[in-house]
């Protein structure tokens, strides 16, 4: 299927372009892939964040319908993968929107960024607080690393200068929604469910994967894989192919070593995303 007549549009008010970096350090690329085969193992991701992981609240807002709790906790990832992180993504970032007077139980849904979601609004003015009013339900609204108060300097918008950002913030969204969940759960919440739209919805899908236990999943407008939205899809114009294709031709780091670690999920992954796509 090829690009439709709305998604030409749609680029067309994108002025910039994704990974002007290219690839990214092919060290970074080589120890997040071999972390994402840990992550890949549930009974191994599970064990990767412990029960009692310390979560921060330092922030309490009242509104007419609701408590807004601002919080945050160090991800995960910057201890098991070092240094992988940009440092303004370090320290995981989140608001908690509870009724002030719960319905039934005290069901939370944890709410994952989509692509371009910087910080909070959208997502509490368009989701949490009418699910306050519809059915009770708190929500907990992560913020991507890479996004908003987590955007690291050099950033242009929502433009990620790398391809291994992409696996870097996965990495790290399937862990923090590890702690959150943990973090409900001793806090005394229940239900606890989780969502997203787009991206969002993709990686909420992969975080409930990693998590051992019974939980709703209500991905909204996403698909088992973000591959075509990069390569044929709305976003395939806004990539900087050139530098990615000069990039895998002029350093054999990428074929000779980067690509055996992709083997499980599929060869040739690199061959195919640089040159398959123009």
């Amino acid at each position: 299927m090829g690009v439709s007549r709305l998604d030409v549009f749609y680029r067309r008010l994108l002025l910039t372009k994704l990974f002007i970096g290219g690839w990214g350090k092919p060290e970074d690329l080589k120890r997040i892939f071999e972390f994402r085969k840990i992550v890949a193992d549930r009974e191994k991701c599970k064990t990767l964040v412990s029960a009692d992981y310390p979560v921060y609240i330092n922030k309490t807002e009242e509104l007419t319908d609701c408590h807004v709790h601002e919080g945050f906790f160090i991800s995960p990832l910057e201890e098991l993968v070092p240094a992988i992180l940009p440092p303004e993504s370090i320290k995981a970032r989140f608001q908690f929107i509870v009724p002030k007077r719960w319905q039934k139980n005290r069901p939370v849904c944890i709410q994952l960024a989509g692509t371009g979601d910087h910080f909070f609004w959208r997502r509490r003015t368009l989701m949490a607080r009418p699910m306050i009013k519809e059915a009770g339900m708190a929500s907990l609204l992560l913020e991507n690393p890479y996004y908003g108060y987590r955007k690291p300097k050099d950033q242009l918008r929502s433009c990620l200068k790398n391809v291994s950002d992409l696996f870097v913030m996965g990495g790290a969204l399937i862990l923090e929604s590890t702690v959150l969940l943990h973090w409900l759960e001793r806090e005394g919440y229940w239900p606890l469910g989780m969502t997203g739209i787009s991206m969002g919805g993709y990686m909420a899908s992969l975080a409930v994967t990693n998590w051992p236990k019974p939980i709703p999943l209500i991905p909204c407008l996403s698909w088992s894989t973000a591959s075509s939205v990069f390569t044929t899809g709305v976003l395939s114009r806004a990539v900087n192919w050139a530098e990615l294709e000069k990039q895998y031709t002029i350093n054999s780091v990428y074929e000779k070593e980067i690509i055996k670690l992709l083997e499980y999920c599929g060869v040739n992954i690199f061959y195919h995303v640089s040159f398959n796509t123009k």
